[in-house]
């Protein structure tokens, strides 16, 4: 995917933004619905945004979405992840989601973990 979008995640970020934001002007009512329907799920709760963010991430791991274990793996940095739940949620995806979920893990999110928090030990 970086190839495609251009140097970083996180244009591959903006370009999904822009692919929402064009959404948004064509179909606003469907966009404003589904926007205040996400809002809410990801809203702090009985669980936190930290864990709903590392949820989102095994999820979308786990269904090999590009755009979002980028996206979630923003969240989770934002959330206040360290690596270190990151990779153990990362583990739990690929318990279930085997070599498949593993595949995206240990590229993707090691690009994301690397370019989002600026760790050069990978």
């Amino acid at each position: 995917m970086k190839e495609n979008y251009g140097s970083s995640l996180s244009e591959a970020l903006e370009h999904y933004k822009m692919g929402l934001g064009n959404f948004t002007k064509q179909m606003p009512d469907i966009a404003g619905k589904y926007n205040e329907f996400t809002g809410a799920c990801f809203a702090e709760g009985q669980l936190s945004q930290k864990e709903k963010q590392l949820i989102a991430l095994g999820i979308s791991l786990y269904a090999q979405d590009e755009y979002c274990i980028i996206y979630h793996m923003k969240g989770c940095i934002d959330q206040g992840c360290t690596k270190e739940e990151i990779l153990e949620a990362v583990g739990v995806t690929g318990a279930f989601g085997g070599g498949a979920a593993m595949s995206q893990a240990v590229t993707l999110v090691e690009d994301c973990l690397q370019e989002f928090t600026n760790d050069t030990s990978h």
